[in-house]
């Protein structure tokens, strides 16, 4: 049995003493930020894929789900200014970087606080890996979403995994597993590799899903 077999049959259960210790982690890493900053690029594909897929999002409703500091948020609001951008975080640290005209909430990626259909969009970038129960954090995300609206998921690829030190919780997953758990709930799902930049062909690291629920 190999590494990436052993990693497959990980599915820790997701208990409130393993939410509150990722929660207590990412309330401590809110003051690394160097690791976890507060700022993003605009010109990498992460950023550009979103807004190639969600076109114009003025006068629209957008979750970042698991925002950390709101770095994609203020990309994307610099690009739609008149768009209503949530930034959900389970750390209460995080989201004191996620300031007006961000609308944050406090809220777990299995749980979101939202009602069914609140978001024309949403998205989650390097956040889907924390959630411990991925299918219920898939199924919520794509709850929150009206119908017809886009769904975008940037994560690293479960073929990568050991190319980093990760927590335990912490969870990666493949192409086609993650197509899968859109599937059941989303009409169009779609995934390939991603890089950051345009001038550098993808490694296989890092994947984005896009489904239309």
């Amino acid at each position: 049995m190999g590494l990436f077999d052993l990693f497959s049959k990980k599915k820790p259960e997701l208990t409130a003493d393993l939410r509150e210790r990722i929660r207590r982690s990412f309330e401590e890493a809110a003051a690394d930020e160097e690791h976890f900053p507060s700022t993003i690029n605009p010109r990498i594909l992460h950023v550009r894929v979103l807004v190639e897929t969600f076109g114009d999002l003025n006068g629209k409703r957008v979750l970042d789900a698991g925002c950390g500091k709101g770095r994609f948020a203020r990309a994307l609001l610099a690009e739609y200014p008149a768009a209503k951008f949530c930034g959900m975080d389970l750390a209460v640290a995080m989201l004191r970087h996620v300031q007006e005209p961000l609308w944050p909430t406090a809220g777990s990626l299995t749980q979101l606080p939202f009602q069914t259909g609140a978001f024309d969009a949403a998205y989650a970038t390097e956040s889907l890996e924390h959630a411990v129960d991925i299918e219920a954090a898939v199924a919520e995300l794509c709850r929150v979403v009206k119908p017809g609206g886009a769904i975008v998921v940037i994560d690293k690829n479960k073929d990568h995994w050991g190319r980093f030190e990760t927590p335990e919780w912490e969870r990666w997953f493949g192409q086609q597993e993650l197509e899968k758990m859109l599937r059941r709930h989303c009409r169009e799902v779609t995934s390939r590799p991603i890089s950051y930049w345009e001038d550098v062909d993808p490694d296989g690291l890092f994947l984005v899903w896009i489904a239309r629920k």
